[in-house]
């Protein structure tokens, strides 16, 4: 019989990352660096789909910002924009209070404490976001990441007949090299469903074993990296019920967040627990002692728990009772 491929003790904590790590939107750093009103751009997005409508054309609402961007860049309004320059902006990003320590705060409770330790149990961390990965790349909250997944833009198209240039295969057709250039193409865009796709590559593995497992391979619950019961889901609002539900219908933990004093977000996240959506919701402070801090902490000590319980219970059951003297 083979063995099993994963221990199952891993506890993945997945993170949306506007508003629920951040308190305002991370293309705003961009906004300022070219002087663009983010008011205006952000309106004409919105406008975006009834405009092509009317030409018979349907678009994403959640991804079109980016194609709106890459026509800022035509037009010279983000003139030089590269992949570099979105990692730059994040160092401009400012996280909610307990942040990034946090990540490593909670690390260190599972994996640190003795009763999880003698099963090798650990804590890894993913962002799942329809901003720019690049950024988050670049911000402070990267070193403590296991993962990011989020938009991303290519800057040297491979051009025709690129196949048949060997490992000159960015040049141009008349041999002369392509130079480092603006961005010009959506390599990945997340919308608000397809975020759920990176629920079940860190489920599966596929994140960290891309050239063995596929997201779309048939993989039976016991053989998975990480259940979805040792997941938790930590977002801020209606845009991350698939995921939300993907938590819930598999057994993982749901967690909505709101910003201090935030009449209209509280209530949005109070509907959502309502509905079922999110099991409970906290303001967006993650400093120690905070209800958001105690919960998840609770929640990650709840699913080592369950882990030891699990490996203890394997392990009895692989060892036969000893023989002992007759009465």
């Amino acid at each position: 019989m083979p063995n099993a491929p994963f221990e199952q003790n891993i506890i993945a904590m997945v993170w949306d990352c506007d508003k629920t790590l951040i308190s305002s939107y991370m293309q705003d750093p961009l906004f300022r660096h070219y002087n663009v009103d983010a008011g205006k751009f952000w309106k004409e997005v919105n406008a975006l789909k009834p405009h092509y409508a009317a030409q018979g054309i349907s678009v994403n609402s959640d991804t079109s910002y980016l194609n709106h961007i890459l026509t800022y860049v035509k037009a010279g309004i983000f003139k030089g924009l590269t992949n570099k320059l979105l990692r730059e902006f994040g160092r401009e990003l400012v996280f909610y209070p307990g942040l990034p320590n946090f990540f490593g705060e909670i690390k260190s409770l599972i994996e640190n404490d003795p009763r999880y330790k003698a099963y090798d149990i650990h804590v890894e961390h993913y962002v799942v976001s329809t901003g720019f990965a690049e950024t988050i790349r670049g911000s402070a909250i990267a070193p403590f990441v296991e993962g990011i997944f989020g938009a991303e833009f290519i800057e040297s198209p491979a051009l025709p007949g690129f196949c048949d240039l060997g490992s000159a295969g960015n040049t141009l057709v008349s041999g002369t090299p392509a130079k480092e250039c603006e961005v010009s193409q959506v390599a990945i865009a997340l919308d608000n469903t397809s975020k759920t796709r990176y629920l079940f590559e860190i489920n599966k593995g596929s994140t960290k074993f891309p050239d063995r497992i596929n997201v779309n391979s048939t993989i039976a619950k016991e053989d998975r990296r990480v259940p979805f019961e040792n997941m938790v889901y930590i977002a801020d609002g209606p845009s991350d019920v698939p995921a939300f539900s993907i938590m819930n219908a598999n057994g993982g933990g749901a967690f909505a967040v709101y910003p201090k004093g935030d009449v209209a977000a509280f209530n949005q996240v109070n509907t959502l627990q309502h509905d079922g959506r999110v099991q409970t919701f906290g303001e967006a402070d993650y400093t120690t002692g905070s209800h958001s801090w105690l919960w998840l902490t609770q929640k990650a000590r709840a699913i080592a728990d369950h882990i030891v319980e699990l490996k203890q219970a394997a392990i009895s059951a692989s060892a036969s009772t000893p023989p002992g003297h007759l009465a």
